[in-house]
């Protein structure tokens, strides 16, 4: 899969992970949108490493889900160290 269409991948994955999560995130759209890219990558590797799914296909169910479930990972992950700095407590 070419960089871009990977790209364009985590934006979508981003935005169906943060309809998908209840409750209010921190970070607007961008930090979300930056966020499933990352989580699309992180997704991939797993499930690369975890169930031998191949990423090269972009219409593929597989590549979707693992990119949705990597992104809803990094979201939460995410909105646990920020709602730990808001509330003014370290950790």
């Amino acid at each position: 899969m070419s960089f871009l269409a990977f790209l364009l991948l985590g934006l979508i994955a981003g935005a169906i992970a943060k309809a998908i999560l209840p409750g209010k995130q921190g970070g607007g759209w961008v930090i979300t949108l930056i966020l499933g890219v990352v989580g699309a990558l992180l997704g991939g590797w797993l499930g690369g490493l975890l169930f031998g799914i191949d990423m090269a296909e972009f219409w593929s169910i597989s590549t979707w889900l693992t990119a949705i479930v990597g992104s809803i990972i990094v979201l939460l992950i995410y909105g646990l160290f920020t709602r730990n700095s808001r509330s003014g407590r370290t950790v």
